[in-house]
């Protein structure tokens, strides 16, 4: 079953440190409106390659951003369910999985490592009182007892600060949509938002949209992911509604592409069909219309193939769709 008690800890880093323990972690100590948390980050896998993969996306720009900052300081469960605050690594279209890179867990010598890459975001949190660090994730406590690196009480944490599906073996019990795991901190001394997504490289990157399994071989793309890719996207036209909202698409690949079944999906997962074909290396300039509504406050845009499987996907803030007219490129 998925992980329980899935949701988002906002609050101010009061102390981090890599623990080098058999489960390595960095762990993270968060004030939240007065209570104490410790946020457990993972840093080695269990299961083999035991190198993380890592991304951190300085000035991100997607819609979760605009919802997450007006949360108050402390814990707020989330819905894992398309349309909100939860997150999804694959679905969310929340950065590009290719720039992920597998980061050691530790090595001698400075900023070279997953502990120290961590550092480097966290403790700019802490200089400044005014920073605000969000971690995804599973809450436990609170518990009776103190906890056992900080030493407050009573002990209460988030941990799962990860991707979390796609597992196999002894962890796909843990398996579920829209309840990945992240770090998202705001740095008001630079106006800045940062995204920090962990992954293990055991890993799938096809799941299934229930259960968060992964998808048996046959169903995932091989030659055509990223063949086609979404380019551009007018999601504010002038004018009074109706709007005419469109999406560009390219054919990035050397053959003729038929789109036959294929879909483009919204943020509330809302399906715009495809027909017809794309030939290679061009555009091609797709109308669309309700219930596929690319929204002025923000959006996330994803091809599907004719199994329902992601392509491509962006994502955009209400900040970039606030020119009239203007269409954004990607």
């Amino acid at each position: 079953m998925p992980i329980s008690d899935y949701g988002v800890l906002k609050g101010t880093v009061v102390d981090c440190r890599t623990e080098t323990t058999d489960t390595p972690h960095y762990q993270i100590h968060l004030d939240a409106a007065g209570v104490q948390f410790r946020c457990a980050v993972n840093i080695r896998s269990q299961q083999s390659p035991p190198d993380l993969l890592f991304l951190a996306v300085d000035g991100l720009r997607h819609p979760v951003v605009a919802l997450v900052a007006g949360l108050p300081d402390g814990f707020t469960a989330l819905e894992s369910r398309p349309g909100g605050m939860a997150l999804d690594y694959i679905r969310a279209n929340l950065f590009d999985r290719d720039a992920m890179r597998p980061a050691p867990t530790t090595l001698p010598g400075p900023d070279n490592d997953l502990g120290e890459f961590l550092d480097h975001y966290v403790k700019q949190a802490r200089s400044d009182p005014d920073a605000r660090l969000y971690v995804f994730g599973q809450r436990w406590g609170p518990e009776s007892k103190r906890d056992k690196i900080f030493g407050f009480t009573p002990g209460n944490g988030i941990h799962d600060v990860h991707m979390n599906q796609g597992n196999s073996g002894r962890f796909a019990a843990d398996n579920g949509v829209w309840q990945d795991g992240a770090l998202l901190a705001y740095l008001p001394a630079s106006d800045l938002w940062v995204g920090v997504f962990l992954a293990f490289g055991s890993q799938s990157w096809h799941t299934d949209d229930v259960t968060g399994h992964p998808l048996e071989a046959e169903l995932v793309p091989t030659e055509l992911e990223g063949a086609v890719r979404i380019v551009a996207a007018l999601v504010n036209p002038a004018g009074p509604a109706p709007e005419r909202e469109s999406v560009t698409l390219l054919n990035a690949s050397p053959e003729e592409i038929d789109l036959g079944g294929w879909a483009i999906a919204d943020r509330q997962k809302n399906r715009h069909p495809l027909t017809g074909t794309i030939p290679a290396g061009a555009t091609r300039l797709v109308e669309i219309g309700p219930p596929l509504v690319l929204g002025n406050d923000g959006g996330i845009i994803t091809v599907l193939d004719q199994d329902g499987i992601k392509i491509h996907g962006v994502a955009y803030t209400g900040a970039q769709a606030a020119r009239e007219g203007w269409s954004l490129t990607f």
